[in-house]
């Protein structure tokens, strides 16, 4: 407990799944957490004003960005820790996917991580300090054919290194994690297939799926100062799948 004390935390996509079990355990450790969704009535649900505070927030959108940015900033003063997790995913293959589906996939995906960078960056550098996590995926680093997400959360894994090389002088770490197949509801769509769910747990060395914990308390470490000298690195959460 108290491994992230007083520590102002931006986690998008926090009202559910992985984000979710994010702003549960990260406020049990001391932050102060703002769930940051696009879902109005999942932040309400999730806001406890106390140490957990629900705002909404269209990744997309630039100017909706330095709008929660300023908010926060007016409000508590600084921006330590910022967790880009919000995401959509798809498994169409690569025939079927029209330049819409290539668009927003890309702009969720791998624009929303950019503009979050990008504004809280700015906060973090006049502190002279903070960390940025960013959820990639296992699928950015072997081919599973998942295409237009792979493709996006390749993105993620390139920006994270890029922008880990400019903050590194002032202060601010950026990692990347890559968790694998996670139950929650964005991955429930995988239950209508039991076999295909049966032979990825069998193909993973340690015989099960991720659960969102799992994702949660590795974020943790990564945005405490135990990992004050990790930045640029690339965490995988896959149970072992993508080593084989």
């Amino acid at each position: 407990m108290g491994r992230l004390d007083n520590k102002v935390t931006i986690i998008t996509g926090g009202a559910s799944g992985i984000g979710a079990k994010m702003v549960e355990l990260f406020a049990k450790e001391g932050a102060i957490v703002i769930a940051a969704d696009i879902n109005d009535a999942a932040i309400a649900a999730i806001d406890n004003g106390k140490n957990i505070f629900g705002m909404k927030l269209n990744v997309m959108d630039d100017a909706n960005w330095k709008e929660l940015v300023d908010n926060i900033v007016e409000k508590f003063g600084k921006i330590d820790v910022l967790v880009n997790n919000a995401g959509i995913s798809s498994e169409k293959p690569m025939e079927a996917i029209t330049v819409d589906d290539w668009s927003l996939m890309h702009n969720i995906n791998a624009f929303g991580p950019f503009l979050g960078m990008k504004h809280v960056s700015a906060v973090m550098k006049e502190n002279g300090n903070g960390s940025i996590v960013n959820i990639s995926s296992f699928t950015a680093q072997i081919g599973m054919g998942l295409n237009a997400y792979s493709a996006s959360k390749g993105s993620v894994r390139a920006i994270s290194k890029a922008a880990a090389t400019a903050f590194g002088k002032f202060g601010v770490r950026v990692n990347a994690v890559f968790p694998g197949i996670i139950e929650t509801p964005m991955t429930a769509v995988l239950k209508d297939s039991a076999a295909y769910v049966e032979a990825m747990v069998k193909a993973t060395p340690l015989s099960r799926l991720g659960q969102p914990a799992d994702i949660a308390n590795a974020a943790i470490f990564l945005a405490s100062d135990e990992a004050s000298f990790i930045t640029g690195s690339e965490l995988v959460i896959d149970g072992g799948f993508s080593a084989q």
